[in-house]
């Protein structure tokens, strides 16, 4: 496979997001089921102001969206390819046994 700079670049993005605990938490509850930020707030123990900001993030790199239902935005992952990424990842660490430390 042969990426191109700019999908390099947005791979990158996206793998940057990634890294971040807090959003690969909100990305696992939100592969449960849609729900709000002040659901994500409660299920998580994260702020709201920490919620909306990770929110975006992941609203900017289309890995989520947000529907509108009167004065509540429902929040769900954008599609299966997000869902299964975040998979593997956690699958992958499931079973990777650490390495000790190079001397």
């Amino acid at each position: 496979m042969i990426l191109s700079e700019r999908d390099a670049e947005h791979v990158a993005e996206t793998m940057r997001a990634l890294a971040s605990p807090g959003r690969l938490r909100i990305l696992a509850r939100l592969d449960e089921s849609p729900c709000s930020v002040g659901q994500l707030e409660s299920d998580l123990g994260i702020a709201q102001a920490t919620v909306s900001n990770h929110l975006r993030i992941l609203r900017h790199l289309d890995l989520v969206v947000g529907e509108r239902g009167g004065r509540t935005v429902t929040y769900r992952i954008s599609d299966g390819h997000v869902s299964e990424l975040l998979r593997q990842a956690v699958h992958h660490v499931g079973h990777v046994e650490p390495q000790a430390p190079a001397v």
